[in-house]
């Protein structure tokens, strides 16, 4: 676990993650002097930002051979590895961008729920026209949507419970943008299905391992 908070901690700052993909562009090796021009930050700042990825073990360094007399300068360069599965792959990355992003918009919680909102629609199983989908259906393919995007997700009663979010950190952060994607999402699906049913609230971390999507009738 503690390693899993180093990882976090590495992650959640835009310009580390700008130094991870400025290194995956350039596996030869990159210098401080090159990275601060790149993101504008002082040559100190940089290396804050390097020790910390170095730390969390994303990153390597190594002298850079010139044959010339004197110190050599460092590259650093992304470790074997630090792009696999398990929290250290691209789209992590990606999503921890787009997360940060969004949050710094004043609207950014009300377009993520409409984008999840739309996606909710297009994945869902839409019914024939001639069926009606009872409120106890509605809640079994919502439930069954969000276990196969992998919440680990079943219907309760009424609600909607999820033993597994999948961007559990990011959620921990930003959990208006994060939260908002997931309730944007089965409202639109209870929407496609021609359900009644609206998200009465969500509740985020019921439990470490327990959120709770609570469904009701206007």
């Amino acid at each position: 676990m503690e390693t899993d908070a180093v990882l976090r901690r590495a992650l959640a700052d835009e310009h580390r993650v700008r130094i991870l993909a400025e290194l995956r562009a350039r596996p030869e090796g990159v210098g401080v002097q090159d990275l601060s021009r790149g993101l504008r930050l002082h040559e100190n700042t940089v290396r804050w930002h390097l020790a910390i990825l170095d730390q969390a073990g994303l990153i390597d360094s190594r002298p850079e051979p010139s044959g010339k007399p004197g110190r050599p300068r460092m590259l650093y360069v992304l470790r074997p590895g630090a792009a696999e599965p398990g929290g250290r792959d691209e789209h992590r990355l990606l999503a921890t961008v787009l997360t940060g992003s969004m949050a710094e918009l004043p609207d950014g919680e009300r377009r993520v729920e409409e984008s999840g909102r739309a996606w909710g629609r297009y994945l869902v199983r839409s019914p024939s026209p001639l069926e009606r989908v009872t409120d106890e259906q509605a809640l079994a393919e919502v439930a069954r949507l969000l276990d196969e995007a992998g919440f680990v997700a079943s219907a309760e009663g009424t609600e909607i419970h999820m033993r597994r979010c999948p961007f559990h950190d990011l959620a921990e952060t930003n959990p208006e943008i994060v939260c908002g994607v997931h309730r944007g999402l089965i409202a639109g699906a209870l929407e496609e299905l021609g359900s009644e049913l609206k998200v009465e609230g969500l509740d985020i971390f019921v439990k470490p391992d327990l959120c709770i999507a609570r469904l009701a009738r206007p």
